[in-house]
Formats: structure tokens, sequence, C-alpha cells
């Protein structure tokens, strides 16, 4: 990242030792030694270029003394902590890819002697040009969802914000998941934050959603947050296991985010890595790997941003990272492939088991042009039924089960009906239309899938050689199937995902 600096010019380049305006009631007096920088504004950040894991500490981030992340101790020294640090940090960015880290803050750890110590972490990921959130945690005597102490919470952000405000590389996220406040109780907390804090560039400002950083969509709307970036956070136990198709988690993150995804971050998500489970093969009911795939495959549609929890904790079966070798000098492995392939994919990066067909897995065609799913008609179970496109709905009519048929090429069934995705008459006409018929074997119910980009597929018919089309490429719901010559247009690519 390109780093940009701006300075204001306040009798000379630097304020030292000056205090806080006092025409607010919480009124924060900066300490003398503390030399405050005024940097303007940085430019937006895409919130899809923040791709990364959470460094979380032993036990919990909640915590009424000083944060300890894992791998680090209380004792070390800030030349210590940067040493642990640059080991950790190398082993994510070569695992994983990740360009972020999301740590916790709180009062005991920075108005303590330890924060000289921990701001070790923070400067040896701005040195390897990776991006840092802080985030504020409660204490773990409280859990409220509120903050514990308004005067040490604004003392606390004022010494943060004066260290890094001028470095791009840092991130400011007020608080984790402030689930005690009404949704006006909230907003206005962060715009007296904004208010507070003008040397933080509110671009680089997180903002947590609603409940426990769940729903977007109330603070994304407030005029007075709009420059922020936005944090939300889902997992499979908040839907106590009810929701077990991708789609269901799609259709829910999609819901939660609203009209904000440019701006919207999952800060947190994750499941069970240490126990073997393989996040990319077929569902199959589970609402653990369709919470992975159904949320990775959201992100990366909307262009989110997506920091995986946590990447490393020591003794908690959700991170993606194990922490090995000696205290003194940390390795770092990947606990589970598959999941790390998924968070990839999120980022955008890598297929993310999309290049596979897996049997008992059930698939949804989503027109690239269109957005809307291959359909039979009506759902109807009668042989030559009419395949339309409509918006996506669930049913079982709108899902394929893809076999291998030999030579490159699959036979698509119906779930609904048991039939197959056939040209009418074995035409080899263009424009011939798209039906559903029992399984013959014949070569116009065999298609050919041509990767055209990530999870995005052309679908060739073995009879004719003509591509599967959206006719006329309507993007009207009910809008016929046809075949025609492959031109490469959008309404003849077909994105191809689990339900």
């Amino acid at each position: 990242m390109r780093r940009v600096i701006f300075f204001i010019f306040c009798t000379g380049l630097l304020i030292t030792g000056c205090k806080k305006e006092a025409s607010q009631k919480n009124m924060v007096t900066v300490p003398p030694d503390t030399t405050v920088v005024i940097p303007g504004t940085f430019p937006a950040v895409p919130a899809d270029s923040l791709r990364g894991v959470n460094w979380a500490c032993d036990g919990d981030n909640f915590s009424d003394g000083i944060l300890v992340l894992s791998g680090l101790s209380s004792s070390d020294s800030y030349a210590t902590v940067t040493s642990k640090s640059n080991s950790i940090l190398s082993g994510i960015q070569t695992n994983t890819g990740a360009n972020t880290i999301r740590i916790p803050v709180n009062y005991p750890t920075v108005t303590t002697s330890w924060w000289a110590s921990y701001t070790g972490v923070i400067d040896a990921a701005i040195a390897k040009n990776m991006n840092v959130i802080l985030g504020y945690w409660e204490g773990a005597s409280s859990k409220d969802g509120q903050i514990d102490n308004t005067a040490q919470f604004w003392s606390m952000w004022q010494i943060i914000v004066n260290k890094y405000s001028s470095n791009p590389h840092v991130f400011f996220e007020i608080f984790n998941e402030p689930h005690g406040y009404t949704l006006t109780d909230w907003t206005a907390i962060c715009a007296n934050w904004l208010s507070k804090y003008p040397a933080a560039s509110q671009t680089h400002v997180l903002v947590d959603g609603t409940s426990y950083a769940q729903d977007l969509t109330g603070v994304g709307a407030d005029s007075r947050l709009t420059k922020c970036l936005l944090s939300i956070h889902d997992y499979a136990f908040f839907s106590n296991g009810s929701l077990t198709t991708a789609a269901q988690w799609e259709a829910r993150l999609k819901a939660n985010v609203g009209n904000y995804a440019n701006r919207a971050i999952l800060t947190e998500f994750g499941d069970v890595m240490n126990s073997g489970i393989n996040y990319t093969v077929a569902i199959g009911g589970s609402a653990d790997i369709a919470s992975i795939q159904g949320l990775t495959n959201e992100v990366r549609a909307l262009n989110m941003g997506a920091v995986y929890w946590p990447g490393i904790r020591n003794g908690d079966t959700y991170a993606l990272q194990q922490l090995g070798g000696n205290a003194a000098s940390p390795t770092v492995t990947t606990t589970n492939a598959s999941g790390l392939s998924r968070l990839q994919y999120a980022w955008g990066v890598g297929t993310g088991g999309t290049d596979v067909f897996y049997a008992g897995a059930y698939y949804r065609f989503l027109n690239v042009n269109s957005g809307n799913a291959l359909d039979v008609n009506g759902a109807s179970t009668a042989s030559g039924a009419a395949i339309i496109q409509w918006p996506q709905n669930g049913g079982n009519n709108q899902q394929w089960i893809i076999t291998d048929n030999g030579g490159g090429y699959y036979k698509i069934t119906n779930r609904n009906s048991g039939d197959v995705l056939d040209v009418n008459s074995a035409s080899t006409a263009s424009g011939a239309s798209i039906i559903q018929w029992p399984w013959s074997g014949a070569s116009n119910q065999q298609w050919q899938l041509t990767s055209v980009s990530t999870g995005v597929y052309k679908v060739i018919n073995r009879n004719s050689g003509m591509a599967l089309d959206v006719n006329g490429a309507s993007t009207a719901s009910g809008a016929g199937l046809i075949q025609s010559t492959w031109s490469g247009a959008n309404n003849q690519q077909w994105t191809i995902v689990q339900q």
C-alpha cells in the first residue's frame, strides 16, 4: 500500500503536550510526553482489500487485565515482542497470504507499562506492510455489551490515536460487539468517537453492527458514519444449527449487510478446524460446512473484506494456524487446508473447491447476466417441462445433481423431478429449447462444464456443441432457456455453487 501522510500546521508541524478542547463532557488530557501528529484524511479503503486473521489471547480477549496474545508473555520486552511477532506474522503471511491482523486493546493494556511492549506487535506488522485492526474489548467481569468505564475508554483511545493515527496501516474498531446498546445509543457513541478524535481518518475507523456485530443496516444508514468501514460477525452457532445450506447463509449475510457491502468486513467468522472436517466437500446438511461455504461465497460475491476468527489462539478449536517451535522463535503451521482454501476463496484467491463436483451434493446454476437460477418451470415433475430462469428461492426444482458421465461430460439431474437437463428433440439448431426429460444417456442429455473463471462455467451440449443460454439475454424472471452458439456473453455463463 502506498504511504500517504498529511499534516495540518498548528503553531508548527507537531503539537506537543497540548490538551484536547474542553467543550465536551468527557474531556481527555493528553499526557505531557505524548507527541500528537494530525494526519488529515486518508483515501477510502476498499473493504475487500482487508484480508486477514484474528490474533487472539490465550483464554479470551475479554480480560480485566492486560491482553497477552498467544505466543507472547507478559514479561516480554518490546524487542522480544517484536522478534516473536516477526516470526509469527511471517508464518501467517507465508501460509495464508493474509495482509491484515485484528488484535484486541483495552484500558489496562494501553495505560500500563505493557503498552510499550504490546506495540511491538503493531510495529512488526506495519514493517511487513500488513494492516492492523485495533478493536476495543470489554472486561471479563462485565460482558454486557457496553463500555466498562467511559472515562477510561476515551482516555485509552486518545493514547492509541495519538500514536497511530498518522499510519495508513492502522485501523480503529471502536467497540467489539456492542450488544448492550440500542441502535440509537450505539451510533451516538460512534459519532462522538469521530468527533473526539479528528486525527483518526474516518476511512480507517470500523463501526460494528448492532447486537453481536450481526446487522449493518442500521449503522450503515447513519449519515454521520458514511466514511467509516463496517464490521460484521457471523458463526454457525449464531443460528443454533438451523441453517444447513450455503444458500441460506448467503441470503442471511446479504440481508444483514444490506446496501453497504463496499464498506463491510466480516471481521469474525469461523468453525472447528482441528477435527479433520473438510469444508470443500458436499455440504450434506452440515450447518458447519454450510456456514463456511455460504459466508465465503457471499463475501466474494459482494466484494467484502474478511478476517477469520481466530488465525491464532492456543487451545481454540477454531484456530486456523497452530503455534509451534520454541517460545523465543515460534513457528506457524496450518491446521486445516480446506478451511484455509475457503478463506482464500472469500479473498478472491483460489477455487475453494468450486472446481470439483461432489457426489451427493446439490448445485445451483446462477446466470451471470441476470443472477437468476436455473429452474424447472412451476416445480413440475412432468417430462418435457420447460427450463427457465427464476430468482433463487431454495426450491428443489432449482437444485441439480452433477454426475460424471465419462469423457469430460456430465448428466445434470433435477433434485425435484429426477429428470435431466435435455435439448428438446435432440435438436442441433440454435434457439432450440431446453427441457427436463428422463435419463436415456443420449448425447443431447450430456453436458461439458468448462471453467470460464473461478466458479463460473460455460455449459456445452455434447450433441450440438452449443451453449446453455438465457433466451435474448433476458434478465426477466421466467425467461426460457435455449441452446445457442457460444459467444462468451454473460447470459451463457453460469456460476455453479453448492446449495
